[in-house]
């Protein structure tokens, strides 16, 4: 049992990209089921599928997106900001800018999770959950 489900769903998408696998299976949950939402909204993933399981936790299939020319994966990097040891939050102005504006950061409001961009056009703040570039 892993004590982080959120470093867990980064870490299965990281791993699966370096092996360059198409599809990864992941537990859902509906913060992960937001977060893969997202993912695919701003283009990082090709789909996703939400799908029932026996034990009634359900999962997701995400299909990773790379580049046709290149072979490397669209995500370069996705990095885990707040951890249960040391949650880190952010007001609406100090919302964080990732690589300059071309990369997401994904944060937990009270209206739920959004970007960073989100966030900060609602002037609302929140728990930084990563970034991905």
């Amino acid at each position: 049992m892993y004590t982080d489900p959120i470093a867990d769903y980064l870490t299965r998408i990281r791993n699966a990209n370096r092996a360059g696998h198409r599809v990864v299976n992941i537990p859902a949950s509906n913060l992960k089921k937001e977060m893969t939402k997202i993912l695919f909204d701003q283009g990082f993933i090709l789909s996703y599928k939400f799908e029932k399981t026996e034990n009634n936790q359900g999962s997701i299939k995400i299909a990773l997106k790379y580049n046709e020319i290149s072979k490397e994966p669209v995500i370069k990097k996705l990095q885990r900001i707040s951890t249960p040891g040391l949650r880190k939050y952010a007001g609406g102005n100090d919302l964080p800018r990732v690589l300059n504006g071309l990369g997401v950061s994904i944060v937990s409001t009270s209206l739920g999770v959004m970007t960073g961009k989100e966030a900060k056009k609602k002037n609302i703040g929140g728990e930084v959950l990563c970034y991905v570039y």
